[in-house]
């Protein structure tokens, strides 16, 4: 315990939503929750130690805040505990990850490549996009034209630079700060994983506490 005046008696905790461990690692304070605390007493929050990663954890583990107070509470009796944010803070357990070979990586390209080419060209036959573009052709020029490239390249071309907008990449480069519509997709489902994650981890607690009644 350390000693601290009246106004400085209150430990403010916020939880992160996500964080990543290596296998068999202690997990801190500090590794899964922002703290503000007296000066005096910040190191030794820091430093405790919350949950010890094993092999039984597998790759998720579930921090409430509550197992935090517990033992905060445990050590610095005297102090007062105020937590803002999430309740929970999500353990992911990751391995080293492992290079990508070439074979590996020249097969994912062939397959989203040739894959989405032909969900663009079934696309096109379905809306008769072939059609549409030679009788626009006719109308401006007035002359029929089975293959009316001057419309059929300038769109490919602009298809392209239409998916590179829509997408806001360019390979690793982005575009502007604004997030693409797939990385907020992506976001909605992290959300939506954690939030099963969280649930289904309280229903297992709940089991456990009441087979040990």
């Amino acid at each position: 315990m350390w000693e601290v005046n009246v106004l400085e008696k209150t430990i403010y905790i916020r939880m992160r939503n996500r964080v990543q461990s290596r296998p068999e690692e202690k997990i801190l304070l500090k590794d899964i929750a922002q703290i503000i605390a007296p000066d005096a007493g910040l190191s030794s929050l820091q430093a405790m130690m919350i949950h010890q990663l094993t092999e039984a954890d597998r790759n998720m583990v579930v921090i409430d805040v509550m197992k935090v107070i517990h033992l905060i509470k445990s050590k610095f009796g005297e102090m007062e505990i105020q937590t803002i944010g999430p309740a929970q803070t999500i353990i992911e357990v990751t391995n080293k990850k492992k290079g990508v070979s070439i074979p590996f990586f020249l097969l994912i390209w062939f397959l989203l490549f040739f894959g989405s080419a032909m969900a663009i060209m079934n696309f096109h036959d379905d809306v008769s996009m072939k059609s549409v573009h030679e009788k626009i052709y006719t109308i401006i020029t007035g002359k029929k034209e089975a293959n009316p490239l001057l419309f059929q390249i300038p769109y490919s071309i602009g298809l392209g630079l239409g998916m590179i907008l829509f997408f806001n990449h360019v390979f690793k480069k982005r575009i502007n700060e604004e997030p693409s519509p797939l990385e907020v997709e992506m976001f909605n489902y992290q959300l939506d994983l954690d939030n099963y994650v969280i649930i289904h981890e309280n229903k297992e607690s709940m089991k456990r506490l009441n087979d040990d009644d």
